[in-house]
């Protein structure tokens, strides 16, 4: 029976829904966010901004991530283990604590994602979350 629930319906009765986690892809995406809030946190920088009613017509109510590490994280081996750790917590964090209807951008810091305590990396997205939506 709760496979029968739409979106609507399941808000109607009282059942939590989380929202869809979609990967930014384009561009234009991440420049946007890069013009928006920017958070640091000792492993990662956080961009956040809420996107506007035209954005993304296929899933307005999705939570948007894209995940960044440049060249000075290290080498191909080390900003793929960056970008996997910010994917990881990205996953667990923001479909709790995020809000539907924002982007987020997770930027990799040199010598630090790829070697920051994993739960320590976690407990600072949520913290930089909780700066962001106030």
């Amino acid at each position: 029976m709760a496979d029968d629930l739409t979106p609507s319906s399941a808000a109607s009765s009282g059942l939590f829904v989380v929202p869809k986690l979609v990967t930014l892809q384009k561009r234009a995406d991440f420049l946007r966010a890069a013009k928006a809030r920017r958070i640091p946190m000792p492993a990662f920088l956080l961009q956040a901004r809420q996107r506007a009613a035209d954005e993304a017509p296929d899933a307005p109510e999705a939570i948007r991530v894209g995940f960044t590490c440049s060249k000075k994280v290290g080498n191909a081996v080390t900003r793929n283990r960056a970008k996997r750790r910010l994917r990881e917590i990205a996953r667990a964090i923001l479909p709790a604590e995020g809000h539907a209807g924002w982007d987020y951008v997770l930027i990799g810091r040199a010598e630090a994602t790829a070697t920051h305590d994993f739960s320590a990396m976690k407990a600072d997205l949520s913290r930089a979350l909780r700066k962001v939506h106030g």
